[in-house]
């Protein structure tokens, strides 16, 4: 008989707090960062942009190529700082270990090249293979390492000619960091878009998972059109979508697309016109679709097959010249009907 009480208040509790999270609001943020706009929707009932924007603020002062006071540009004009009490050594980290896993097919040091062939925050003119060759001598991710001193991490570079540039996985990064930050203030409800990275968890204001569409890839930089090739259910994952088919530029007849391989130094040449992945956060996502961009479809699948975490659907142009789809086994249940 004494516990008819106690599970009479833990029924009335219970309910009380169901009925509480469901009279919630869910917020409306957005705004501009990272030269890209962005947009969060989040169950809480008071707003936090301005915690957003502050932990955002702490991404670009890390992260930004244009801020000459972030961390990455101090590297970059070889100032020697501590890492070790910024975000830039778990960013490293991550970026190491799937260049690794990708055969360098996902780098950070490709700056100068892309750069180069004047897609990157420096306009220049169009390389010759002398200059591409004379580049490569100082692109490659193992060119740079992490060195450990009395407690403090400094970055060490074979060749000082040698440039770091996160911007790949700086928008899904951007996107894991504003997640924490409303985890820990108990925030389960949300989705994050930060230029097309995504970050979703729990439901949406419908009490639904939240739905996320593909862009269908055509030849409109400035994604006018924006049809939608399909629509991916998101809940509790990250997904990271990259493309040639926004950012390139024509000279002399031929298509110059802005992903670049590290190994050649030239842009790519492969099939994929959209690469989009599904992870458990958007940093690893944004860096494995901008992989898979550069190692095409065969060697794309063959890294799948050793992560079943990941899930990827990439839009190609087939043998008969059309646009073409395939996606990983895990991804069909991802697929809205």
């Amino acid at each position: 008989m004494w516990q008819l009480p106690f599970l009479t208040f833990l029924i009335i509790a219970t309910t009380l707090i169901v009925r509480q999270k469901h009279n919630t609001p869910f917020q409306h943020d957005k705004g501009f960062v990272f030269g890209t706009v962005y947009g969060i929707t989040y169950q809480c009932d008071s707003n936090l942009q301005k915690a957003i924007i502050a932990e955002l603020d702490k991404v670009d002062m890390t992260m930004s190529m244009f801020n000459k006071k972030s961390v990455i540009s101090r590297i970059n004009r070889g100032e020697r700082i501590d890492i070790s009490e910024t975000m830039f050594e778990e960013i490293y980290e991550i970026a190491e270990r799937i260049s690794e896993d990708t055969d360098g097919a996902f780098d950070i040091t490709v700056s100068p090249l892309v750069n180069a062939w004047g897609f990157g925050f420096k306009n220049a003119m169009m390389p010759t293979g002398q200059q591409v060759d004379s580049m490569l001598q100082f692109v490659g991710y193992e060119k740079i390492k992490l060195k450990k001193e009395n407690g403090r991490t400094f970055v060490e570079k074979q060749d000082g000619r040698s440039m770091l540039d996160l911007s790949s996985i700086a928008k899904g990064y951007g996107c894991d960091r504003v997640a924490r930050l409303l985890r820990s203030r108990g925030v389960t409800n949300f989705m994050i878009d930060i230029g097309g990275e995504i970050v979703a968890s729990g439901t949406n204001e419908k009490k639904t998972p939240w739905k996320i569409g593909v862009t269908k890839p055509t030849d409109d930089s400035l994604n006018a059109d924006g049809e939608i090739q399909t629509i991916l259910k998101i809940t509790d994952k990250a997904m990271a979508t990259s493309g040639n088919y926004r950012n390139f530029y024509y000279k002399d007849g031929k298509k110059y697309a802005h992903t670049i391989d590290p190994h050649t130094g030239y842009p790519v040449q492969h099939n994929i016109l959209s690469s989009t992945v599904i992870a458990d956060n958007c940093t690893t996502a944004d860096a494995y679709a901008t992989a898979f961009m550069v190692m095409g479809l065969d060697k794309a699948k063959d890294v799948l097959a050793r992560h079943p975490e990941l899930m990827a659907y990439f839009i190609y142009t087939g043998k008969d010249g059309k646009d073409t789809v395939w996606y990983s086994q895990s991804m069909r249940d991802k697929i809205a009907e």
